[in-house]
Protein backbone atom coordinates (compact mmCIF):
# COMPACT_ATOMS: atom_id res chain seq x y z
CA UNK A 1 0.00 0.00 0.00
CA UNK A 2 1.18 3.50 -0.89
CA UNK A 3 0.36 6.38 1.46
CA UNK A 4 0.91 10.01 0.50
CA UNK A 5 -0.71 13.45 0.36
CA UNK A 6 -2.72 14.63 -2.64
CA UNK A 7 -2.71 18.02 -4.37
CA UNK A 8 -4.90 19.47 -1.58
CA UNK A 9 -2.80 17.89 1.18
CA UNK A 10 -5.37 15.16 1.96
CA UNK A 11 -4.11 11.75 3.05
CA UNK A 12 -4.36 9.15 0.27
CA UNK A 13 -4.05 5.37 0.49
CA UNK A 14 -3.50 3.60 -2.84
CA UNK A 15 -3.54 -0.18 -3.24
CA UNK A 16 -3.16 -2.50 -6.20
CA UNK A 17 -4.99 -5.24 -4.28
CA UNK A 18 -8.54 -6.25 -5.16
CA UNK A 19 -10.94 -3.61 -3.76
CA UNK A 20 -9.25 -3.11 -0.36
CA UNK A 21 -11.39 -0.14 0.72
CA UNK A 22 -14.83 -0.88 -0.78
CA UNK A 23 -16.50 -3.44 -3.04
CA UNK A 24 -18.82 -0.64 -4.21
CA UNK A 25 -16.81 2.56 -4.64
CA UNK A 26 -18.65 5.70 -5.71
CA UNK A 27 -15.98 7.09 -8.07
CA UNK A 28 -13.87 5.90 -11.01
CA UNK A 29 -10.76 7.02 -12.90
CA UNK A 30 -9.92 5.46 -16.25
CA UNK A 31 -6.42 5.63 -17.71
CA UNK A 32 -7.00 5.16 -21.45
CA UNK A 33 -4.93 4.40 -24.53
CA UNK A 34 -6.07 4.70 -28.14
CA UNK A 35 -3.78 3.83 -31.05
CA UNK A 36 -0.67 3.97 -28.82
CA UNK A 37 -1.60 7.41 -27.51
CA UNK A 38 -2.97 8.43 -24.13
CA UNK A 39 -6.62 9.45 -24.28
CA UNK A 40 -7.49 12.29 -21.95
CA UNK A 41 -10.34 14.74 -21.82
CA UNK A 42 -10.31 18.50 -21.42
CA UNK A 43 -12.43 19.35 -18.39
CA UNK A 44 -13.93 22.82 -18.80
CA UNK A 45 -12.81 23.97 -15.35
CA UNK A 46 -10.01 21.64 -14.21
CA UNK A 47 -7.98 21.15 -17.38
CA UNK A 48 -6.58 18.00 -18.99
CA UNK A 49 -7.27 14.74 -17.17
CA UNK A 50 -8.09 11.10 -17.74
CA UNK A 51 -11.85 10.38 -17.89
CA UNK A 52 -13.65 9.60 -14.68
CA UNK A 53 -16.52 10.46 -12.42
CA UNK A 54 -19.22 9.21 -10.12
CA UNK A 55 -20.91 5.82 -10.09
CA UNK A 56 -24.62 6.35 -10.66
CA UNK A 57 -27.37 4.54 -8.76
CA UNK A 58 -27.92 1.07 -10.21
CA UNK A 59 -24.59 0.75 -11.99
CA UNK A 60 -21.35 -0.96 -11.04
CA UNK A 61 -18.04 0.89 -10.93
CA UNK A 62 -16.98 -0.86 -14.15
CA UNK A 63 -20.22 0.19 -15.88
CA UNK A 64 -19.60 3.76 -14.67
CA UNK A 65 -16.08 3.63 -16.11
CA UNK A 66 -17.37 2.54 -19.52
CA UNK A 67 -20.07 5.25 -19.46
CA UNK A 68 -17.68 8.01 -18.35
CA UNK A 69 -15.20 7.21 -21.13
CA UNK A 70 -18.00 7.38 -23.71
CA UNK A 71 -19.52 10.57 -22.29
CA UNK A 72 -16.25 12.47 -21.90
CA UNK A 73 -14.32 11.28 -24.96
CA UNK A 74 -16.63 9.33 -27.30
CA UNK A 75 -14.35 6.35 -26.70
CA UNK A 76 -15.53 2.79 -27.26
CA UNK A 77 -13.69 0.45 -24.90
CA UNK A 78 -12.10 -2.65 -26.39
CA UNK A 79 -10.75 -3.91 -23.03
CA UNK A 80 -10.84 -2.62 -19.48
CA UNK A 81 -9.06 -3.88 -16.36
CA UNK A 82 -9.31 -2.89 -12.73
CA UNK A 83 -5.81 -1.97 -11.59
CA UNK A 84 -6.11 -0.15 -8.25
CA UNK A 85 -8.29 1.50 -5.69
CA UNK A 86 -7.58 4.55 -3.60
CA UNK A 87 -9.03 6.20 -0.54
CA UNK A 88 -8.86 9.95 0.06
CA UNK A 89 -9.52 11.27 3.57
CA UNK A 90 -10.84 14.69 2.60
CA UNK A 91 -11.53 17.53 4.97
CA UNK A 92 -15.31 17.11 4.78
CA UNK A 93 -15.75 13.75 3.07
CA UNK A 94 -13.94 10.60 2.04
CA UNK A 95 -13.66 9.39 -1.53
CA UNK A 96 -13.00 5.82 -2.65
CA UNK A 97 -12.16 5.49 -6.32
CA UNK A 98 -11.44 2.52 -8.58
CA UNK A 99 -8.72 3.01 -11.19
CA UNK A 100 -9.06 1.17 -14.50
CA UNK A 101 -6.81 0.79 -17.51
CA UNK A 102 -8.70 0.72 -20.81
CA UNK A 103 -7.82 0.27 -24.45
CA UNK A 104 -10.05 2.27 -26.75
CA UNK A 105 -10.69 0.87 -30.21
CA UNK A 106 -12.75 3.74 -31.63
CA UNK A 107 -13.58 7.39 -30.97
CA UNK A 108 -17.01 8.63 -31.98
CA UNK A 109 -17.84 12.31 -32.28
CA UNK A 110 -20.42 13.25 -29.63
CA UNK A 111 -23.04 16.02 -29.69
CA UNK A 112 -22.01 16.76 -26.11
CA UNK A 113 -19.08 15.75 -23.93
CA UNK A 114 -20.94 16.93 -20.82
CA UNK A 115 -18.61 18.87 -18.50
CA UNK A 116 -15.65 18.34 -20.83
CA UNK A 117 -14.56 19.60 -24.21
CA UNK A 118 -13.97 16.12 -25.57
CA UNK A 119 -11.01 13.88 -26.32
CA UNK A 120 -7.35 14.86 -26.25
CA UNK A 121 -4.76 12.39 -27.59
CA UNK A 122 -1.14 12.60 -26.43
CA UNK A 123 1.82 10.52 -27.58
CA UNK A 124 3.23 10.87 -24.07
CA UNK A 125 2.45 12.73 -20.89
CA UNK A 126 4.88 15.50 -20.07
CA UNK A 127 7.42 14.72 -17.36
CA UNK A 128 6.32 17.83 -15.48
CA UNK A 129 2.57 17.17 -15.49
CA UNK A 130 2.48 17.83 -11.72
CA UNK A 131 3.63 21.42 -12.31
CA UNK A 132 1.86 22.08 -15.60
CA UNK A 133 -1.11 24.46 -15.33
CA UNK A 134 -2.82 22.80 -18.33
CA UNK A 135 -3.51 19.68 -16.25
CA UNK A 136 -6.19 18.98 -13.65
CA UNK A 137 -5.38 18.52 -9.97
CA UNK A 138 -6.40 14.87 -10.49
CA UNK A 139 -3.21 14.42 -12.52
CA UNK A 140 -0.96 16.08 -9.91
CA UNK A 141 -0.47 13.53 -7.17
CA UNK A 142 1.18 10.16 -6.76
CA UNK A 143 -1.92 8.19 -7.85
CA UNK A 144 -1.08 8.92 -11.47
CA UNK A 145 2.63 8.20 -11.07
CA UNK A 146 2.13 4.87 -9.29
CA UNK A 147 -0.63 3.77 -11.70
CA UNK A 148 1.41 4.69 -14.78
CA UNK A 149 4.35 2.68 -13.42
CA UNK A 150 2.01 -0.26 -12.77
CA UNK A 151 0.68 -0.06 -16.33
CA UNK A 152 4.17 0.14 -17.84
CA UNK A 153 5.33 -2.98 -15.97
CA UNK A 154 2.10 -4.99 -16.33
CA UNK A 155 1.01 -4.19 -19.91
CA UNK A 156 4.18 -4.47 -21.98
Amino acid sequence: MKIFKDYYNNKVKLSFDDHPFSKSPKHVLIICKHNNRWLLTSHKERGLEFPGGKVEIGETAKQAAIREVMEETGGHIDSIDYIAQYYVAGKSDTVIKNVYFANIDELTKQNTYYETEGPVLLKQLPANVRYNSLYSFIMKDDVLEYCMNFIKTTYK
